[in-house]
């Protein structure tokens, strides 16, 4: 499967507002092992950047004036992403910014040029529920190395999250250019016999009196908390459904 982990850097938070992509940088997985196959930009978004985007990634005006346009990577960015499967952090601005850029020259959304797209911030948070899980945060809970990451930059973001993928979807320890591994060990893999999952027992734990109690306990905290706003409060069956 050929996957790539895209980041991007913009000089705000809001495509609908007019701000504009400044540097993408992508890089490429094939069968969840890094190839070397990058790519990697700076744009002239023709304004400026905020002094809050500025501060982020440090990337000045001056710095993009003689950089290309949006428009004339376009083509050689859809080229590099076609038939992918796109794995990035908070897809949903990533793409809320490449799709208003597209809009701009008359082109159809990323999503319909790729093969289906990997929210990483979403996987985070189900994965650890109630903590950060920005990307410096999953660096250090994964034992990433992003001691080089003083300043936010797009190509640097998008190797840090294809280590981060890996380690969250737990295919291997870390990332390497693939260069051969030794046919021993290759034919070692292929000489060991299918696990039969379904010879396993999970145990399961009912909760005590007293567990229950404690749950029942911090759930009514939380509604109470929120004004009875729970989702699970909602869902509950309402006295005429049960007399029904």
């Amino acid at each position: 499967m050929r996957q790539i982990v895209l980041d991007t850097e913009t000089t705000g938070l809001s495509a609908e507002m007019g701000d504009r992509v400044i540097e993408i940088g992508c890089v490429e997985l094939l069968h969840r092992k890094l190839t070397g196959s990058h790519l990697h930009f700076y744009i002239n978004p023709e304004r400026n950047s905020d002094e809050g985007a500025l501060r982020v990634h440090g990337i000045t005006d001056e710095f993009l004036r003689d950089k290309p346009k949006f428009a004339a990577i376009a083509q050689p960015l859809l080229e590099y992403l076609r038939g992918a499967e796109l794995i990035i952090h908070n897809a949903p601005f990533d793409l809320g910014f490449l799709n208003k850029e597209f809009e701009r020259l008359g082109l159809g959304p990323v999503q319909t040029q790729v093969s289906g797209v990997i929210d990483t911030l979403a996987m985070a948070k189900e994965l650890f529920p109630g903590k950060r899980n920005s990307l410096d945060a999953l660096c250090g809970r994964l034992e990433v190395d992003n001691s080089g990451r003083t300043l936010h930059g797009a190509l640097l973001d998008a190797e840090l999250l294809a280590d981060v993928y890996i380690h969250m979807t737990r295919g291997q320890n870390a990332l390497g250019i693939d260069v051969g591994a030794s046919e021993d060990a290759s034919s070692a893999d292929a000489d060991l016999p299918p696990m039969d999952l379904s010879l396993f027992v999970l145990p399961v734990l009912a909760c005590t009196a007293q567990e229950l109690a404690a749950h029942t306990e911090v759930l009514a905290d939380l509604d109470k908390a929120s004004k009875g706003k729970t989702l699970w409060h909602r869902c509950e069956p309402q006295p005429d459904a049960q007399a029904a």
